[in-house]
């Protein structure tokens, strides 16, 4: 679902490419009605918060589960989120598994 969106600003790319590694300012955009009617703003705020919220869940089952051991690897999972940034940067809609699937079912996107 890498698309290239020729209608979309570089504003549009920066704030998208900004909700990934910082979940406020996905809250923040969904928050304000002139970025929330954009559809790329949208659906990388959206989907960067499904993707925050199951990394968190993820990262304290992981964490739980191996006595905090697996909290090591949680910093380096962090470099993903910073490749969704940029493939949002460069105007593309990101395919992230099981995520993108849940908020277009849910209709959030």
């Amino acid at each position: 679902m890498s698309e290239f969106n020729s209608d979309v600003t570089s504003d549009d790319k920066l704030w998208a490419a900004l909700g990934y590694p910082i979940a406020l300012v996905a809250i923040i955009v969904l928050l304000m009605d002139e970025k929330k009617a954009r559809p790329f703003i949208k659906f990388h705020a959206v989907q960067s918060l499904a993707a925050n919220v199951a990394f968190f869940i993820v990262s304290v089952v992981l964490s739980t589960v191996t006595l905090g051991f697996g909290g090591i690897c949680v910093p380096l999972l962090w470099f993903v989120f910073l490749y969704w940034a940029y493939k949002a940067y460069q105007g593309e809609y990101v395919e992230i598994p099981v995520v993108t699937n849940f908020i277009k079912k849910q209709g959030w996107a």
